[in-house]
């Protein structure tokens, strides 16, 4: 049996968070291997991401609330080693089913991962290259990986604007994620990108990210000669425009709004309305 802190420490739905990037790249397949696609999620969801995860726990032993968990457990080894386990039979499970290049692509995720949260790299301690790294391999890469195993030809010839606006789309919400965490990042000697924005200018620059992911959308709707793409993501995003904006005027008038609550209640929107929408656009195609 896991131990309970094992379990929880994996965060399993807080993965569900990334979701939308995997929409959006088989949403983007022109012929789609349904087998493929459901071990790509598997692999993903269920391995690679809370494996990264319980990595990241175990590294940072995290004493006030982290993402998805507002009172988080103390590690023990046994995470490492079945965060060990986990990446192993990912990239295993990724080379049999789907073929070398997609498993060596899983094991290029993993050691990002690992140089972010391990103590001897820690990449996560430098603002700007920690939230390139994140929102690099979270978005554009992983949108690579999944356009790749999940296509019948599996062709490396991946649209780029798509790549991007993945990448904008995290970028857009995860500096969000650190706006409550200032104090704990501060002990642990690590310094975030909202840490270096500060609670206003992370909201200004997350605004400014999301309007390049915007841009990325009204682009793919005009190279394929379709308005809907974009009228569609206008529409189902409002609430995530709004919820921001309220939240926004929140922490101008009160800094400790700031607050894992509602940094929770938005990554909840943005990634529910980014879900819908792509799965809409699954089912338009």
């Amino acid at each position: 049996m896991l131990q309970k802190s094992t379990i929880q420490l994996l965060r399993f739905h807080f993965s569900i968070f990334l979701l939308p990037v995997f929409l959006f790249a088989v949403s983007q397949v022109p012929q789609i291997n349904l087998w493929h696609t459901f071990f790509v999620f598997l692999i993903l969801h269920v391995l690679v991401y809370p494996s990264s995860n319980g990595y990241n726990s175990y590294m940072d032993r995290d004493e006030s609330a982290i993402g998805g968990l507002s009172k988080p457990m103390m590690p023990t080894k046994e995470l490492f080693y079945l965060t060990v386990i986990m990446d192993a039979v990912a990239v295993v499970a990724g080379t049999i089913v789907i073929d070398l290049t997609f498993g060596i692509g899983s094991l290029l995720y993993i050691l990002a991962s690992r140089a972010y949260s391990y103590r001897g790299i820690r990449l996560k301690k430098y603002p700007v290259i920690g939230y390139l790294t994140v929102i690099i391999f979270q978005g554009g890469f992983v949108f690579a990986l999944v356009y790749y195993g999940c296509s019948v030809e599996r062709s490396l010839d991946i649209p780029l604007v798509c790549m991007l606006a993945s990448s904008f789309l995290i970028g857009g919400y995860y500096p969000l994620t650190q706006i409550y965490q200032f104090e704990e990042d501060e002990k642990d000697g690590v310094r975030t990108i909202s840490m270096l924005l500060g609670k206003r200018g992370t909201f200004i620059f997350c605004s400014i990210i999301f309007s390049l992911a915007a841009t990325c959308i009204w682009y793919l709707s005009y190279i394929h000669g379709n308005d809907k793409i974009l009228y569609l993501f206008l529409t189902i995003m409002t609430p995530v425009l709004v919820y921001f904006l309220w939240w926004m005027n929140a922490v101008w008038k009160n800094p400790q709004k700031a607050d894992f609550k509602n940094s929770l209640q938005m990554n909840i929107i943005a990634s529910g309305c980014t879900c819908i929408y792509f799965i809409t656009l699954l089912f338009l195609r």
